[in-house]
């Protein structure tokens, strides 16, 4: 069989039967990072498989580097869900997804992460993704998911520009905290505890308590420099 035009050569082709056109005619302009949260890589693209499930995702990336791709990037993968970023609530026909089969509890290997960085670089390259478009699950739908969870590498990637890190910023006011927080991308729609929940996981991962200086700092940083919709990538 031969794998989509798009593929990378070593790319394992797993053809899912779950995805459809992108909406609108849109284009991905958003890379998605998941993980599994199953005991296998191929438990999940099994499962990611199953005309049943109604799930997918572009790529599947085991802990030893081995890589599926399940659809075709120009292809809606049905592995957003509800969520919104930005002025963006259909995700899927706005984003490429990526599973990492990873159940959240350990960091992610040197064999994955080096996969990922190749797989990402080739994305972002191909459809001209900035690296501030590079986010995860628990951004997008902070109420009901925390993957790709606190051990993953963000910094990692924001050091060789396939994401974004915060820098030394002043804090701001914590009554900034709602619009800094719209302005990153998180929907008003979401409660202060779950956008604070979804801000540590991505930059300060073991934060705990009430709201605090330096996540304020992190916010008004990444808002200053990569406000969501600037470019008119929001609508």
């Amino acid at each position: 069989m031969t794998a989509y035009p798009d593929a990378p050569p070593e790319a394992i082709w797993r053809p899912s039967p779950n995805f459809g056109t992108r909406r609108g005619g849109a284009r991905p302009d958003i890379l998605l990072l998941h993980f599994t949260n199953m005991a296998t890589a191929e438990e999940a693209v099994e499962r990611l498989c199953d005309p049943v499930a109604c799930v997918s995702c572009h790529y599947v990336i085991a802990e030893d580097g081995r890589l599926w791709q399940l659809v075709d990037e120009a292809e809606r993968a049905w592995h957003a869900g509800h969520g919104c970023w930005g002025k963006i609530s259909e995700v899927n026909s706005r984003s490429i997804g990526i599973e990492l089969a990873n159940r959240g509890h350990h960091p992610f290997p040197q064999p994955q992460m080096r996969a990922l960085e190749a797989l990402a670089r080739d994305i972002m390259a191909r459809w001209h993704i900035p690296p501030e478009r590079v986010i995860s699950h628990s951004d997008i739908a902070p109420d009901r998911k925390d993957d790709p969870g606190p051990h993953f590498d963000w910094r990692r990637l924001a050091l060789q520009g396939l994401a974004v890190w915060p820098r030394h910023h002043p804090s701001a006011d914590p009554s900034e905290f709602r619009p800094l927080a719209r302005q990153v991308g998180y929907g008003a729609d979401f409660t202060d505890a779950d956008i604070l929940a979804a801000v540590r996981l991505r930059w300060r991962p073991g934060a705990r308590g009430p709201l605090a200086a330096q996540d304020m700092a992190v916010l008004a940083d990444i808002a200053e420099r990569f406000p969501v919709d600037r470019g008119g990538q929001g609508a």
